[in-house]
């Protein structure tokens, strides 16, 4: 009783120096003397972008740890809307969507935190965060004042934002200031009223002292649109860009004030059949040491992008799968050329943590596996299909990821080739045609609307859908996925549609699609198939990346766990970067392929390579980030 009496005074005589250290704890704008102030005095920070939802939760901390021993003393975060709240009001942050974990480690690595909880972030991530559940409402207007938005828009972040204000600085946690929105000037809505209310909401969740900003690009309507009186106003742009001018522009909307490059570009995204971006090194280091001279404060996008696992690439024209971003930490997470480039910049500027730069995740080779068709898609539907004389969008049917499968019959006989016809661009966004199980090709957005079709009168007639992904970026981000409007073939309007919203995910990471549970194995063919094998354990779980010599394009998973899409005919991205913690060194690791246009026509095989074959390292070195040796 005594011991527990003197612990209490203790505690209580303990409590006002916490409160005096936490209270001496301030993070502010100095308008006289044109910077940031930390606890009274002046601060530059040098920052670089990290997205926790694109690299697995255990290597949180190397990463961190990376970026702090370059010089870093923050990070800039995005937080997506719709990986939180994938259905409407069930709000998930465990294991890797454990915010307030990777938010605790990046402030015992010693790095403060720029939050950006958007509700819309972009990031080429799926519908720039917006969650899909939101397109039910045929007509809502996203990113406005429309309150069929900005309901559950509301909701999100009142329940985000009371969940991060004691992460404040000032109240002794690690961020140390928050943006609204992101680049809202480069939307065509306008809408100051929505930005007013998000100002309103911020304010009332985080209180009066934490610093609210905005982030748009580098142009006068983007600047206009995106700014609002009472959030501080910065700017982004890369290496092509006049420093001076695009600082001069900043300081119109704001005369006094720390210069901001809120996201200053080391590299760029990639898209399918697009060659792969860079930036160059020596031009990153030359701003980034001219803008720094300035006093001004910097965020580098990306310093490490990670990767789009499962479903969650954004779509202009889709982004790939890799989100390397040629940035100065790979998408597996290894220092390059450009990472040690910019610790000597920073060298100049602070000091740099004493120590050993941490070294690359260890690469094993696991060599290759076989692999055997096992499962038709059309058993992946536990539920049963839906019934609709017309299509149905994914939305309605609440299947907001992944693929569909519509189908119906031949309205008559077709012996000659005959015109299966998209009329309004409504694939979104590939369609794989097969008649009675045969495959016949496909059609894809904006690209390839127009098909042909032979067969008989009552012949089944299957389309799967693909969602590559949702929009973006843009004006266009009610992106809307399915058969969109009717299908004609010939002159007939094609009806009595029975839809198969297809559980693939569940159906791997059950068991449910490996060779044992599912008799014996049927030959390769074209189209939409499911194809599994076994890697054996070798008493490691190391990185390593899976190449598919002579595949098409389709889906990948290890141990259930979605690596993404692979599409090596259309590049640039050859490999799939799979991360050690998704494999087990001590159980045989199940691997899953769903190829959905041909398999190879010899060998079944997939490779697991620690470097590829020399014909392919340079493009593979292109595609990962790493220096050449």
């Amino acid at each position: 009783m005594e011991s527990q009496i003197t612990f209490v005074l203790l505690s209580l005589c303990l409590l006002p120096i916490v409160f005096v250290l936490v209270n001496s704890r301030s993070f502010s704008i100095d308008y006289k003397n044109n910077c940031f102030q930390k606890d009274g005095k002046p601060f530059q920070y040098i920052s670089g972008s990290i997205h926790y939802s694109r690299i697995p939760r255990e290597y949180w901390k190397d990463r961190l740890l990376k970026m702090y021993m370059t010089g870093l003393n923050a990070i800039q975060v995005y937080v997506p809307w719709n990986f939180h709240e994938t259905v409407q009001g069930v709000f998930n942050f465990a294991g890797d969507r454990d915010l307030e974990y990777f938010l605790n480690l990046a402030n015992q690595t010693g790095l403060l935190v720029i939050l950006r909880p958007g509700p819309y972030i972009c990031a080429e991530w799926e519908m720039g965060g917006l969650p899909a559940w939101l397109l039910q409402k045929p007509n809502i207007i996203l990113r406005s004042a429309d309150t069929e938005y900005l309901k559950p828009a509301s909701d999100w972040l009142a329940m985000l934002l009371t969940k991060m204000k004691p992460w404040l600085y000032q109240n002794g946690g690690n961020i140390i200031s928050v943006q609204v929105e992101n680049e809202y000037g480069s939307y065509f809505a306008c809408d100051y009223n929505y930005m007013r209310h998000l100002h309103t909401l911020f304010r009332l969740f985080l209180g009066e002292d934490v610093i609210l900003f905005t982030t748009d690009g580098n142009t006068d309507k983007e600047m206009i649109c995106g700014t609002l009186e009472g959030l501080y106003a910065t700017i982004d742009f890369g290496t092509d860009t006049n420093i001076t001018a695009a600082f001069i522009r900043q300081r119109r909307f704001e005369p006094k004030g720390p210069l901001v490059n809120s996201e200053f570009y080391t590299g760029w995204l990639d898209h399918w059949g697009d060659k792969h971006a860079s930036v160059d090194t020596v031009k990153v280091s030359k701003m980034l040491g001219e803008m720094l001279s300035m006093g001004a404060s910097v965020n580098m996008y990306m310093f490490e992008g990670g990767t789009n696992f499962g479903y969650w690439n954004g779509k202009f024209r889709s982004v790939v799968t890799s989100y390397d971003y040629n940035a100065p930490l790979s998408e597996a997470g290894d220092p390059t050329d450009k990472l040690l480039a910019i610790r000597d910049v920073i060298k100049n500027f602070r000091d740099i943590p004493v120590g050993p730069m941490p070294p690359a995740t260890p690469k094993f080779a696991y060599g290759f596996i076989t692999l055997q068709k096992v499962s038709l898609l059309d058993t992946l539907s536990p539920q049963g299909p839906v019934r609709s004389q017309y299509p149905l969008t994914f939305e309605e049917i609440k299947q907001y990821y992944g693929f569909m499968l519509y189908r119906t019959t031949l309205p008559r006989n077709v012996p000659e080739p005959t015109p299966l016809i998209s009329p309004l661009n409504g694939i979104h966004d590939r369609a794989y045609v097969s008649v009675n199980g045969v495959f016949q090709g496909l059609m894809e957005r904006d690209t390839a609307l127009v098909m042909n079709v032979t067969g008989q009168q009552g012949d089944q007639l299957d389309i799967l859908v693909e969602n590559m992904g949702r929009v973006n970026f843009g004006s266009y981000i009610n992106d809307n996925k399915s058969l969109l409007g009717n299908l004609i073939l010939g002159n007939d309007v094609l009806t009595d549609w029975s839809i198969y919203p297809l559980d693939i995910d569940t159906a791997v990471a059950n068991g449910l699609l490996q060779v044992d549970h599912s008799g014996s194995a049927m030959e390769a063919g074209d189209g939409p198939m499911i194809y599994s094998g076994t890697l054996k354990s070798t008493g490691l779980a190391w990185d390593t990346f899976v190449k598919l010599n002579g595949w098409t394009k389709g889906q990948v998973w290890v141990n259930g766990v979605n690596l993404g899409r692979y599409w090596p005919q259309r590049g640039p991205q050859q490999t799939l970067y799979v991360p050690g913690p998704f494999l087990s060194a001590t159980q045989p690791n199940n691997i899953t392929v769903l190829e959905l246009e041909r398999a190879p026509s010899s060998e079944l095989t997939m490779t697991f390579n620690e470097l590829l074959s020399h014909e392919d390292i340079e493009l593979f070195l292109n595609h990962s980030g790493w220096p050449v040796s």
